[in-house]
Formats: C-alpha cells, structure tokens, sequence
C-alpha cells in the first residue's frame, strides 16, 4: 500500500493511541457544557437521552471502522468521499471536518481557560490574566507541540486521557457523601416539550459523540490500520457513553431538584452545580483540574492533531495548493498544515464569542457525517475490489436510516446555525471551483487502492495486541454496566 507521490506519514501510533485520540477529541466542551445543560432540562431522563445518541453512534462508528481499516491514509471523511462518492462531495466534506474539529480546539480552549481560572477561585484566588491571553497562549502551545512530531502528541494524548480518569476516580469518591439517591426516582420532565423537544434535547447529547471516528483521520500514522482502527471504533462509543453518564449521575446527585434547571443556561454547569450544592475548596479544584487538564487539554489536543492530516491530504490530491503537503524533513509532520490551521484557531479564538464557534461546528458535524455514512455505501459500489479487513453488517438498511436519522437532527439546529455553515459550505466550495480553474488541477487520489491483505503483525506483536484489546474491552464493559446501573438500583430502595 504506497503512496504515489511518495509524501507519506510515519505510523506510531497503536491501539491505545487510537481509542486516546478519538476519546480524547470528545470528552470536553460537549460533556461539560452542553450535556451538562442537558440534564439541567431532563432530571435523572439524561440517561434515556444519552443511550439513544450512543444508538445512533454505533452503526456510524462501524461504517468508519470498514472505511478506515481500507483506506489506511490521511484524510478520514474527506478521502472515503472522494474516493466513494465524488471531488466536490470529498472536498465539502473534508472542509466541514476541518472546520467543525479546529471550532472545537476554539471552544476548549476558552473552557479550558475558565476551569484553570476556577481551580484557583475554588480557594478565593483571583488569576490577573484574561481569558482570551490564556485561550490564545493554549492555542499557540499545541500548534507548536503538533508541529514537533506525532510521538509526543500521542503520549500528551495518553496522559491527558489517565490524568483526567485519575483525577475523576478520586473526585467520584470524595463526592459520594454529596449524592441524594432520592433524586434519580423522580418523575423526570424530559416529555415536557413533547417528541420534538426530546429529539433536540438528543442531538445537543449526540454533540458529546460528534468526533468518535477522529483516529481515522489519523490512519496513515496507525500501526496495522485494519486491526487497530474497527477495534478503536467498536471501543470509542461506549467509552464516550460511561464517561458522560458517570458525570450526569453526580450532576443529578449533588443538585437539589428545585435548583437543577438553573444548569440549563449555566455557562459552566459543573462549577455552577458544586457552587449551587455549597462544595467548595478541594472538591471544586480537583473537578477544575480534571476538567481542565483532563478533559480541555487532551480534547485541544486531539483537535489540533487531526484537522491538519485532512489539510494535507486534500492539497496531496490536487484540492489546494502544493504548500501544505510540505512535511517536516525531521519530525515527518504535515508542519505547514499545522501551523495554518493553528493560525485558524487562533482568529476563531479572537471573536471570543463561543456560541457562535460553536454552532458552525455542530452545523459541521452534522454534515460531514451525513456524507460519510453516505460515502460508505459509494465505497461499495465504485470499489468492490477493496479490500475490506473488517466490513460492518447490514449496510442495505444501517447507511440510509443512519444519513436520514442525522438530516434529522440537522433540522433541530438554530437558524444562525444553518446559515453560518450554509456560508461556509458556499464559500469553501467557490475556493474550490477558483483554485481548479487556475490550476487545471483535477483532484486524484494520491493513494494506491489497497486490493490485497495489509502486512499482518509478527506472533509476538498480535498476541500483545490482542491482550491489550481484550484488558481495554473488559474495563469499557465494566465501565459501561457500572454507569447503567447507577441510574437503576436507586429505584430498588426509594
């Protein structure tokens, strides 16, 4: 499996690195803020909310593992669009990727920014630094460690990811004696607004797993792509799952009832409900410093990694100018697409108005799924040939119902959403149309088509993987049964 031009990336990463980054890409501003508002409207009903946006992950999640164990190259929607569908349906949706991850790098950097501020408020102290100077300082730091290689991103990946679970476990703990079990038997109000208002409240939810396909983007850096990425993909959703419905639980547990719509408006719902509960001091310093370090660092980080392998390999296939597949002679990064897309970042970051970032990149997200599910299905088709280390089941039915299901869910965005990324869309595609024109370029696909089976591990190496994917599915089972069962056992003693 070459690559024609001979422009390609060093593979470091594994499967542990994979499932990181993808988890790492979610966990932040989706669970922090967003699901969080969520449950300010639902009560203890967050978990009926949070199960059906995993439902809707887990076929999308399967579609992603047969394209990205086939396709072992940069790019991720963008490259399975081109390749499966058309040039102008991989170019909008490698443009809608781009923009919609590097918005989020821009959310977490200023959520990133309040949290850090909060571990120190936790004890009356007040920083003098502005959260736009820390937001942009933020920025300018993983641009930079992105730009230095992928090995250090992917050990930042890993630590970000065990210092937040570390610094959970121990919140969790200390934050027992503060759970009411009596708040999770409640009638919960989640019907109130009728069909219509669960079906919103469960596309702001499926925001929290917009992102779980982010190691595919990042295949051409994978060690044996057809073994590592199905096993992260069948791995991410579920972990994605546990984590927010471990946080909704104390979120439930620690808020008196008649309080918990106020997290509804709440600009950082976790704070706001150890404030409203009276946990000040160690408590809310531990939970800032998970939050911030854990969760909006390693999800910068993860958005900073992964736009930039989209950047590159849409300028490899002819889509944009030549300058960004210039790669490092050292570090073997795509350093010119890093540092751009950092610049990006940066000016999102200068609005300082997160709503705004943020709506363009669910509009985005929304959009760029919808053609990959689709891209699938073209994949079959145009490419039958392919060979597909793993091929996801019932693709006849799971690829239409999976587009329509994601249309709508687009339907319940605001209007200034829909508008913004409409104009995005449109001006994306007049940089398209320009920059073909000039150049007379037309987009191929750099990549050989992989027709036979990839290098497979030696003995030694497929059995340690196979330990290490049988460990992290023990512990993402345990993890997922323990979360469920939160919500059910208060119901056996009140």
């Amino acid at each position: 499996m070459e690559n024609k031009t001979g422009q390609t990336l060093k593979r470091s990463f594994g499967m542990k690195e994979s499932v990181t980054i993808s988890v790492g890409q979610v966990v932040g501003v989706g669970l922090f803020v967003t699901g969080a508002n969520v449950v300010g409207l639902m009560g203890n009903g967050i978990i009926l909310a949070t199960v059906v946006a995993l439902l809707i992950t887990i076929y999308p999640a399967l579609l992603y593992a047969e394209m990205g164990s086939a396709l072992p190259y940069s790019g991720g929607t963008y490259l399975y669009a081109l390749t499966g569908l058309s040039r102008p349906m991989g170019f909008l949706a490698g443009w809608n990727y781009i923009i919609a991850i590097i918005c989020v790098a821009s959310s977490e950097a200023f959520a990133f920014t309040f949290y850090f501020k909060t571990m120190f408020s936790a004890f009356g102290i007040e920083l003098p630094v502005s959260d736009l100077v820390l937001a942009c300082l933020c920025i300018l730091f993983f641009t930079v460690l992105n730009a230095g290689g992928v090995e250090m991103t992917g050990r930042m990946s890993n630590a970000f990811m065990y210092f937040f679970w570390g610094v959970a476990i121990v919140w969790f703990i200390m934050m027992i004696p503060n759970i009411s079990l009596p708040n999770f038997v409640q009638k919960p109000d989640f019907l109130s607004g009728g069909p219509q208002g669960f079906l919103a409240n469960v596309a702001m939810i499926w925001w929290c797993f917009a992102g779980f396909e982010a190691c595919c983007s990042m295949s051409e850096e994978i060690k044996y792509p057809h073994i590592n990425i199905p096993r992260a993909m069948k791995l991410a959703p579920f972990i994605i799952l546990a984590v927010n419905l471990f946080f909704q639980w104390y979120l439930v547990g620690i808020v008196p009832p008649e309080r918990l719509d106020q997290l509804a408006v709440a600009a950082a719902p976790y704070a706001e409900a150890m404030m409203a509960a009276g946990i000040l001091g160690i408590p809310l310093a531990l939970l800032a410093a998970g939050i911030a370090f854990g969760g909006g660092l390693s999800t910068m980080n993860s958005c900073i990694t992964t736009p930039p392998r989209t950047l590159f390999a849409m300028a490899r296939d002819g889509m944009l100018p030549q300058i960004f597949t210039k790669i490092h002679p050292k570090y073997k990064t795509p350093y010119v697409s890093i540092l751009f897309l950092g610049v990006v970042a940066l000016l999102l970051t200068l609005t300082n108005s997160v709503q705004y970032v943020a709506s363009v990149s669910l509009f985005a997200d929304l959009f760029f799924y919808v053609i990959g599910i689709i891209s699938a299905g073209g994949l079959r088709k145009k490419h039958p040939e392919l060979y597909r280390p793993y091929k996801a089941p019932a693709a006849t039915v799971g690829i239409p119902v999976s587009a329509v299901i994601y249309i709508i869910m687009m339907t319940q965005l605001g209007f200034s959403a829909i508008i913004s990324g409409v104009v995005w869309c449109v001006f994306g595609m007049i940089l398209y149309y320009v920059y073909a024109a000039r150049t007379g370029t037309k987009a191929e696909i750099s990549a050989e088509l992989p027709t036979e089976p990839p290098e497979e591990p030696s003995e030694g190496e497929r059995q340690a993987m196979d330990r290490e994917y049988k460990l992290w599915r023990a512990i993402v089972v345990a993890a997922v049964i323990a979360s469920l069962l939160l919500y059910v056992v208060p119901r056996f003693f009140f």
